[in-house]
């Protein structure tokens, strides 16, 4: 799933201070005694949006998991199996959005589908490590390299549109379906936005060009179901 994550994740904003030496300027994630994969996992959806998958190490994310190496390998057989495991936590992380939300409950399905969009878009602030996608940033480096991270990758993104689609679903039966479109379709197109802010937003350091493209975004689907003054 996209991924990008409200404000109020933990996991999205962990607590302690950075760790020193190897992974130096990256927060510390730091889960009770006893999940040292949870933390591991963690740490990976932390440093691998910070700094890119390539470059991320094993060691970097034992230090900012605070847990051995030993742990690692006790959990994960490699770096890779950790990054699918991560794609795999992502999903679940990702879910609450299509649940918790205030538009979730909107009678009006066309409502729901903008009301999701202001919610992605509200979501891009901040840092941009801290709402850019985790199967986003690692897939764009790893997709020739690692069938398995591919595949996972592809996986989470498969989800957030299969998630999505429903309410799509729901506006075209309420409001016509244009011509050429389809729910599953445009559900991805609105995970082709979102990847594309992100990446506009690394360009820059700056979460303002990503937010101008989600606001094309919000135009477009108004436009699509003839509902221009929609809210």
């Amino acid at each position: 799933m996209t991924t990008n994550q409200p404000p109020s994740t933990p996991e999205s904003h962990p607590d302690g201070n950075a760790v020193g030496g190897v992974g130096a300027g990256i927060a510390a994630v730091r889960a009770p005694r006893g999940s040292a994969r949870a933390a591991l996992i963690a740490a990976a959806h932390t440093t691998v949006r910070r700094q890119g998958y390539a470059a991320t190490t094993v060691d970097q994310i034992c230090a900012v998991a605070g847990v051995t190496k030993g742990a690692f390998f006790h959990h994960f057989a490699s770096k890779e199996a950790l990054a699918v495991a991560a794609a795999e936590a992502w999903t679940e992380r990702a879910r609450p959005m299509f649940d918790m939300p205030p538009h979730t409950k909107l009678g009006d399905p066309l409502a729901r589908l903008l009301g999701h969009i202001d919610f992605r878009f509200a979501m891009l602030d901040g840092p941009v490590e801290e709402f850019t996608c985790f199967v986003g940033t690692m897939v764009q480096e790893a997709f020739a390299t690692s069938d398995a991270i591919r595949a996972a990758c592809e996986a989470s993104i498969a989800a957030y549109c299969d998630a999505l689609a429903p309410d799509i679903e729901a506006t075209m039966a309420r409001y016509g379906t244009p011509e050429g479109v389809t729910a599953l379709g445009l559900a991805q197109h609105i995970q082709a936005v979102l990847q594309g802010s992100f990446i506009l937003a690394k360009t820059t350091n700056d979460p303002a060009i990503a937010r101008e493209s989600v606001t094309h975004l919000q135009r477009y689907v108004r436009m699509l179901f003839d509902q221009r003054g929609a809210p």
